[in-house]
């Protein structure tokens, strides 16, 4: 049976038709034009490939031959310029170091290489002066060494940049950096899981081939910093217990008998550490002097690196050890405050140093020196800078006529010193004689 349709339907179903063989025709023709795009911009790029190793391989040779220039030169001093010049420390250059990408530059390297030089004959004529290689022998308690990586061997200096490079060794570890940012164990207990704490006898077989380095501070401002993040307001929950020993010792109560729930003060957290000091009481690893916690006299140590110049240092003891690929650029910057432990206001140590100290007195601060002059010694920083922003008069009324009189010479000149006395500050020489005698 044939059944007609209307002429009006019938026109209809013609239209629908037509419209999808031509969306199905513009369709396909789309799909044939971008793959002949896709097959064109293939042949283009692996042409580009061909000629861009084509002129590359010069430009390596290039680049060789002006390092193996520059080595002959480090190795022939005098050659190239007729005289070496000494230099103070150069700060960071321009290009970014860590975060993000880093342009290596050969003249940066060779400034780093002559700082970081300079700074160990420092540390060895100032070691030598004074001996302290026998009354500190190696102490390998806070070294982290991680033999896969060319033998890395560092020492761990609390409050002097720990925490960023804990997270590079916690990288070296094997550790995803996903769980590295978000999880809430300890980074140093991360660490410790994969690198235990080394023997002595592993780390002085591992020295003489490592590329071994610590990181240190101004030794001030690194117990400031571990006051202000340790034992500032009590809000530390692992310290507050001695917060609150500090807190009994050195204040007194007020009149109805209880004391203030905060933490204590600068002033009293130094007064605390002179007196532990003087008793031979073992230092926490977040205040303790770094000639007896690091022993750098007694460990050669390849670099020694400095939280003034982080970046730039960081960034050649990562490429010295070959870990660009590793290291480089996995510094989130998100999560930068908490991975590197910075204040809570943002505000540094180094921006607050005279404040806290204006609490001090003069006598306080010689005492305080005799606990970390050696480290300034060592690490080349400078100690005279305190005295003028401390108070002359002194809390201990033992010891005021003693300051007052120290003064009183300061001022006229007279005394026995021979002009260069500070209120109770000898020379260096006879100073660290007199530190390096006793026990520690």
């Amino acid at each position: 049976m044939h059944i007609r349709l209307p002429s009006g339907r019938r026109l209809h179903t013609y239209l629908k038709i037509g419209t999808f063989v031509l969306v199905g025709v513009f369709y396909f023709a789309f799909l044939f034009r971008e793959s002949l795009n896709a097959f064109e911009h293939r042949e283009r790029t692996t042409t580009t490939g061909f000629e861009a190793a084509e002129y590359a391989e010069p430009s390596k040779l290039k680049l060789k031959q002006l390092q193996r220039q520059r080595a002959l030169q480090r190795i022939r001093p005098g050659v190239a310029n007729g005289s070496s010049t000494i230099t103070k420390e150069t700060t960071a250059a321009s290009t970014s170091t860590l975060n993000p990408a880093y342009e290596y530059s050969e003249e940066l390297h060779s400034r780093t290489e002559r700082d970081l030089k300079l700074r160990r004959e420092h540390l060895a004529t100032v070691c030598g002066r004074y001996k302290l290689q026998d009354k500190y022998p190696p102490n390998p308690w806070e070294f982290f060494i991680s033999p896969g990586h060319n033998n890395l061997v560092w020492c761990n200096v609390f409050k002097a940049a720990s925490s960023t490079w804990l997270y590079y060794f916690n990288i070296l570890a094997g550790y995803d950096l996903k769980y590295l940012q978000r999880t809430e164990v300890q980074p140093l207990e991360l660490a410790r899981q994969r690198f235990p704490r080394p023997g002595l006898a592993e780390l002085l077989e591992l020295l003489p081939s490592a590329l071994s380095f610590l990181f240190v501070r101004d030794p001030f401002e690194r117990i400031l910093s571990a006051y202000r993040n340790k034992l500032e307001g009590n809000r530390n929950s692992f310290y507050k217990a001695l917060g609150t020993k500090v807190v009994h010792r050195f204040r007194r109560r007020s009149a109805s008998g209880a004391y203030p729930r905060c933490g204590p003060t600068f002033e009293e957290f130094v007064r605390f550490l002179i007196q532990e000091h003087a008793t031979g009481n073992r230092f926490d690893e977040h205040w303790a002097p770094v000639y007896s916690f690091c022993t750098p006299c007694s460990v050669n140590f390849s670099i020694i690196g400095k939280t003034e110049t982080f970046q730039r240092d960081s960034e050649f003891i990562i490429r010295q050890a070959g870990l660009e690929s590793l290291l480089l650029g996995k510094l989130p910057r998100r999560k930068l405050r908490k991975i590197a432990n910075q204040a809570r206001n943002g505000v540094k140590s180094a921006e607050l140093v005279e404040r806290y100290f204006a609490d001090l007195d003069r006598s306080t601060l010689d005492q305080l020196l005799k606990i970390y002059r050696i480290d300034f010694e060592l690490f080349d920083y400078d100690y005279l800078k305190y005295y003028n922003m401390v108070h002359s008069w002194s809390m201990d009324p033992s010891t005021t006529t003693t300051t007052a009189r120290h003064e009183r010479r300061r001022r006229t000149g007279t005394g026995t010193g021979t002009g260069t006395e500070t209120l109770g500050t000898t020379p260096a020489s006879s100073y660290l004689r007199t530190l390096t005698a006793g026990p520690d």
